[in-house]
């Protein structure tokens, strides 16, 4: 009897033929890989043009599933959590810290407790880069995690300003790691379709973990010593992530930068599926080559024809600090107590409006695309800080003053 070579190869079949075809030249990847990429490209172009003329066409297989990166874009986003939680973690406790530790009514000491954790994320930031480079996504994260238990560890048992001081210093290392981290990652390793949206993890996970501080540090107020439980409860995730780092897979780019290209193709098989690692393992060579070939030095980027794209990204970065954000996190709850407001309601209200910004992100970023939504925002903190200059204003009735200046900071907040 003829049978066809379509009917030998169905849709159903395919898909095992070509998983057993990989797993046999699974063993002798590696050597193949240091033949150079484009032997691989070339490899990769002939196995799919065996494969059309066996089933006769041309079959696209589709997107790779996003639940298999889903779990691994979570344990990342802890670092974003992490992120949060110690940039509001001092908002609702700091009474109660400059009470225990005496130095309640020293503005100096108050306010080098809410931002030397900036200094720390300055340095750990600066360091990131090389730290990736160096060691690798999966151990950077590890090392990011570290600080943040010993820092909240000291926190939590500090009996003086110095203590404490040194124990934000920690954390703020690992704060500066940590986002610049989680950013990468997930670009990395998500799939493409889908990339967008598994970037808006990160801020949600950073609206969360603001959300989860004010909420921790409610009690802090009425239970004496609560404030030294916010600081513990923060190296819980810490902990979290660095274990969770341990069985998650490495960058497959940083892993093919390295010369490790059949672990690279490990992690891809691990984050994609079998049928797509043969094609994302040629898109990441021909991305590497282009990459080689067009190796920019800092000069370029300060005054070559990439000094536009630089400039323009370092200016939004630069305004949204600039906006005063993080004076909203750090001291909303005295900003609102002086308006009279509850500072626990109105702290609800901060985080459910950032959270609602990150939310809405990640629904339009893969429809409307980053420009429009970077327009909207900035055109959004522009009215925010309208309402509150407003506020200001003896134009506006002193019963009015308080709905002006709350509903800007929230809005300047989404």
């Amino acid at each position: 009897m003829l049978i066809s070579e379509s009917s030998v190869f169905s849709p159903g079949e395919e898909g095992v033929y070509s998983n057993v075809a990989m797993r046999g030249r699974h063993a002798d990847a590696y050597s193949m890989y240091k033949r150079g990429t484009r032997d691989y490209i070339n490899a990769y172009d002939k196995e799919q043009g065996s494969v059309r003329s066996l089933n006769g066409v041309s079959k696209e297989i589709g997107n790779p599933s996003w639940k298999r990166s889903f779990l691994y874009i979570l344990v990342a986003s802890l670092a974003s959590f992490l992120y949060g939680y110690h940039l509001g973690v001092i908002n609702e406790t700091l009474e109660s810290i400059s009470n225990d530790l005496h130095f309640n009514g020293n503005t100096m000491a108050e306010g080098l407790v809410v931002s030397i954790c900036l200094g720390g994320g300055f340095l750990g930031s600066t360091f990131s880069g090389l730290i990736v480079d160096r060691v690798g996504f999966r151990r950077a994260f590890q090392l990011c995690a570290l600080p943040m238990i010993i820092g909240s560890s000291m926190s939590a048992t500090a009996k003086n300003l110095s203590g404490m001081l040194l124990g934000r210093l920690f954390v703020g290392t690992g704060m500066g790691l940590g986002p610049t981290l989680a950013t990468l990652y997930v670009t990395e390793v998500s799939p493409a379709y889908v990339r967008g949206t598994y970037g808006s993890f990160t801020q949600i996970a950073t609206s969360l973990g603001l959300m989860s501080s004010l909420l921790i540090g409610f009690p802090a107020k009425e239970t004496e010593g609560w404030w030294r439980i916010c600081f513990w409860v923060s190296a819980v995730p810490a902990a979290l992530l660095a274990l969770f780092m341990e069985f998650s897979p490495e960058s497959p780019h940083w892993l093919f930068k390295e010369g490790r290209a059949a672990d690279a193709e490990a992690a891809f098989e691990k984050l994609l599926g079998g049928p797509y690692v043969k094609g994302a393992m040629a898109e990441l060579s021909k991305s590497e080559r282009g990459g080689e070939a067009e190796t920019v030095k800092l000069s370029e980027l300060l005054f070559g024809h990439h000094r536009k794209v630089v400039f323009i990204g370092s200016t939004l970065f630069a305004l949204q600090q600039l906006s005063g954000i993080n004076s909203v996190f750090f001291f909303s709850s005295t900003v609102f107590k002086s308006a009279g407001v509850s500072s626990q309601s109105a702290n609800i209200s901060v985080g459910i409006a950032n959270f609602l910004g990150s939310f809405a992100a990640l629904l339009l970023m893969d429809k409307l695309g980053r420009k429009v939504l970077l327009i909207g925002s900035f055109s959004g903190m522009v009215v925010a800080m309208g309402l509150q200059a407003a506020s200001a204003s003896s134009l506006v009735s002193s019963s009015n003053e308080v709905y002006l200046s709350v509903g800007g900071m929230l809005l300047l907040n989404a």
